[in-house]
């Protein structure tokens, strides 16, 4: 069940967080003045006892094992304190974001293409954008499949989407735990790079390793209890093996040193990975596209996050050939490297062509919770119903995600197929507002998203824009070309698949007769074609088509002059807007 208040739920849970994250922080501090006890307890057990080694010597073996144990317990404790705080900090932005203070969050800058269907003209991207208003990824592959998904400009499966979403918007709890295991490594490498490295990757080791190293470890023991048992007495023979297993490794040094490289930027993803592949397997899921994401990570044995463990803790050993003393004794007496090397070896020729789905999944749940939150914290929202009729939108209170709840008006709106709207209206009226509202509408409605309205029919519909166009001196290209291209490109476009369009006051860089008689046949040739779509416009001879063409319908908005102040009702209205505000607005600036 979907909470009808998401800002009490965060500010409950962030009391709740607050609360345990602080007992962490004492428990910390009780087990670092334990660590201290224990330290001043042992060197002042050794000291008094020191004459009686026997004594000394199990002071210091039990001194150290409790000090280690200490430590464990504190590094278990702190990672659990770094989780809540990262909840904490989950729920504050929730709650900072609720109060419109978002500005300051990722733009998404990266994404932004001019030549894209539509996320330029929309305001996809950028300061202020839908996407930094929605996004919550953590991972920056998610962050892309968050983006790819807005642009993507599907209409199949819709349905199915929507559930996904439904379902992930009913799991707070798990959503938010799964960010915050994802925020507590920072993951330097991407997981693309990795993917290229793992299949790209020649083993060097060969299959005479797979026993060498236990073998090698099983005679050095050998040799330390022979010599502790006087049964060998050259003692030197100790160090000739030590040198045996010192050149065994130094055939393989160079190798296992770019291994050893390699593996030390990918452990941290792995082991953040392994985190997140264990909670989508054991969470229960009910939505068929959440069921068929589960089921890409399932293997006919392990599961993928135990198989991406087992991988994280041969790394996490090979990584431990930095500690010089380990290196020397590991490889001579042990041929550690070249064991941990060649269960390296062994896992990347057997999972190096899945790990790209187990990624696809991680970053595939990251991206879908994002807009599962979307859904949560705008429970007044609603999905549309995706239907096959006349209508592309029949909507009734539609309005822009993006403004104020209490200041927005919102539309009653009915575009069937194969209709054209022409919208008219003074300056500042709402026109650019109205377009990108519905723009908006069917590019949520497309990812499965709920939309801003009381209702909604929706008969999925791919979109295409012309809202925004400009110059280029890098492409030596004036401003009326580039937007000759674009209009180039819609009507390219619209030949194969049915697509809506907006198009936002065309032609502006030509004078206003040409503009004016450009217009109307650009138009006449999009109802031709039976597109469905808006424009927008200051030219009121456009609005004539609509005695000419049955599927044209004449919009406006409307402004008006109240005791010499300009007041707009933002109100969709049928036909055509007869007040205009520019020479208005002149006069009271005092620019004219």
């Amino acid at each position: 069940m979907i909470n009808s208040n998401p800002k009490a739920y965060y500010k409950e849970h962030l009391e709740s967080y607050e609360l345990k994250s602080k007992a962490l922080y004492k428990r910390m501090t009780t087990l670092s003045i334990l660590r201290v006890l224990v330290f001043l307890v042992v060197a002042f057990g050794i000291y008094f006892y020191f004459n009686f080694w026997q004594v000394a010597v199990l002071l210091a073996a039990i001194g150290i094992g409790l000090f280690v144990y200490l430590l464990s317990k504190h590094s278990d404790v702190k990672h659990q304190k770094a989780f809540y705080d990262a909840l904490i900090k989950i729920n504050q932005d929730e709650l900072a974001i609720a109060s419109g203070n978002f500005h300051n969050r990722d733009q998404g800058l990266e994404f932004q293409d001019p030549k894209h269907f539509y996320s330029l003209d929309i305001d996809l991207f950028g300061r202020g954008s839908f996407f930094q208003f929605i996004n919550r990824t953590h991972i920056n592959e998610g962050k892309k499949q968050l983006a790819d998904a807005l642009k993507a400009n599907e209409t199949k499966d819709v349905k199915l989407r929507q559930e996904a979403i439904k379902e992930l918007a009913s799991k707070p709890k798990w959503r938010q735990f799964y960010g915050a295991n994802a925020r507590l490594v920072t993951v330097e490498t991407p997981a693309t790079a990795i993917v290229n490295w793992l299949g790209t990757y020649k083993s060097f080791l060969p299959n005479l390793m797979q026993w060498l190293p236990l073998a090698f470890s099983l005679c050095s023991i050998a040799i330390f209890i022979g010599i502790i048992s006087d049964v060998i007495a050259n003692q030197s023979v100790l160090l000739y093996w030590l040198f045996l297993g010192l050149g065994l490794t130094g055939i393989y040094v160079k190798k296992i040193n770019q291994l050893s490289s390699n593996a030390d930027k990918v452990k941290d993803t792995f082991r953040q990975y392994a985190v997140l592949l264990d909670m989508i397997e054991n969470e229960t899921f009910q939505s068929e596209l959440l069921k068929q994401k589960q089921h890409q990570i399932q293997t006919e044995k392990d599961k993928a996050s135990l198989i991406f463990k087992k991988l994280s803790r041969s790394l996490d050993a090979l990584d431990n050939r930095n500690n010089i003393i380990g290196a020397i004794f590991g490889n001579g007496f042990f041929l550690t490297d070249i064991k941990n090397s060649y269960r390296i070896e062994q896992w990347i020729e057997q999972y190096n062509t899945k790990v790209s789905d187990w990624f696809e999944v991680v970053s595939f749940f990251d991206a879908y919770n994002s807009l599962g939150n979307f859904s949560f914290n705008h429970p007044e929202y609603v999905f549309p119903l995706i239907s096959k009729d006349e209508h592309i939108i029949k909507a009734e209170g539609l309005g822009h995600p993006l403004l104020n709840k209490d200041k927005r008006v919102d539309s009653d709106v009915v575009i069937d197929k194969e209709q054209f709207f022409i919208v008219t209206g003074a300056n500042m009226a709402g026109k650019s507002t109205f377009l990108r509202t519905i723009s908006l509408h069917i590019v949520m409605a497309n990812v499965g998203l709920p939309v801003c309205a009381k209702s909604s029919v929706y008969s999925p519909i791919k979109l295409i824009t012309s809202m925004r166009t400009s110059d280029s001196l890098t492409d030596d290209s004036s401003y009326f070309f580039s937007e000759l291209t674009r209009l180039k490109f819609i009507v390219d476009t619209i030949k194969e698949t049915p697509y809506f369009i907006v198009l936002d006051e065309i032609l502006k860089g030509t004078n206003s007769t040409d503009k004016a008689i450009g217009s109307k046949k650009f138009v006449e040739k999009l109802v031709a074609s039976n597109a469905t779509g808006i424009i927008a416009t200051h030219d009121l001879s456009l609005c004539d088509i609509e005695k000419e063409l049955e599927d044209v319908k004449n919009y406006y908005f409307d402004a008006e002059i109240v005791n010499d102040e300009l007041f707009f009702d933002y109100t969709l209205k049928e036909g055509v807007c007869k007040n205009m505000n520019a020479s208005f607005l002149l006069k009271k600036m005092e620019i004219v």
